[in-house]
């Protein structure tokens, strides 16, 4: 059952073009709060909660924490949210990440929301995560313009990548965490809180 509510929610975001994890991404970050016996997540970019579910499915004392601020796309992962009875496991949010102020401490923080606004999502939810927690982010590939951006002309896309460049370039030098690259679904980082 839980398997064909999946599939509905991956062809949902096919046919409306809603970016949700690529299947090796999602499968890497469910092995990896799988193996590191991770309880508390806090996601930034719900979508329509593909993610959120799928990371609270991995084990029944997980609680993930989720932050949205398109309200369509709030209301659409609250309904997927409550087919899957995780109401009391996922804490949806709606409204800007940059302008929640959260308290709680969280074992993993996964950013896969606006693409230029990484550095801020890392910067300001930094001191939520736990020692020893991870910070992982997605989409540092963006379909392979990251590394070679010739393939596209349009203005906006490139700013988009020189962002997602710039954002590496901010994990690879910054000295409190180290960060391991993963050219898994499209990119994804680990960055592991010293």
């Amino acid at each position: 059952m839980e398997y064909i509510r999946l599939k509905i929610i991956e062809e949902y975001a096919e046919k409306f073009n809603i970016p949700i994890m690529q299947k090796d991404g999602i499968k890497f970050l469910t092995d990896y709060i799988k193996k590191n016996n991770i309880k508390k997540i806090l996601e930034i970019g719900s979508a329509i909660g593909y993610s959120a579910i799928k990371m609270a499915l991995v084990s029944d004392d997980i609680k993930v924490t989720t932050i949205e601020r398109d309200k369509e796309r709030f209301e659409i992962a609250l309904k997927n949210i409550r087919e899957f009875d995780l109401n009391d496991r996922i804490d949806i949010i709606l409204g800007d990440a940059l302008e929640i102020d959260l308290s709680d401490k969280y074992d993993l923080i996964f950013i896969d929301a606006a693409k230029g606004q990484y550095i801020k999502f890392f910067e300001r939810f930094d001191s939520n995560l736990n020692t020893k927690g991870a910070i992982v982010s997605d989409n540092l590939s963006f379909h392979g313009l990251v590394e070679d951006d010739s393939k596209t002309n349009n203005r906006n896309t490139k700013q988009l990548v020189k962002k997602i460049r710039k954002y590496i370039d901010f994990l690879k030098s910054n000295k409190d965490y180290e960060t391991i690259f993963y050219k898994i679904g499209d990119g994804i980082s680990v960055s592991i809180k010293k």
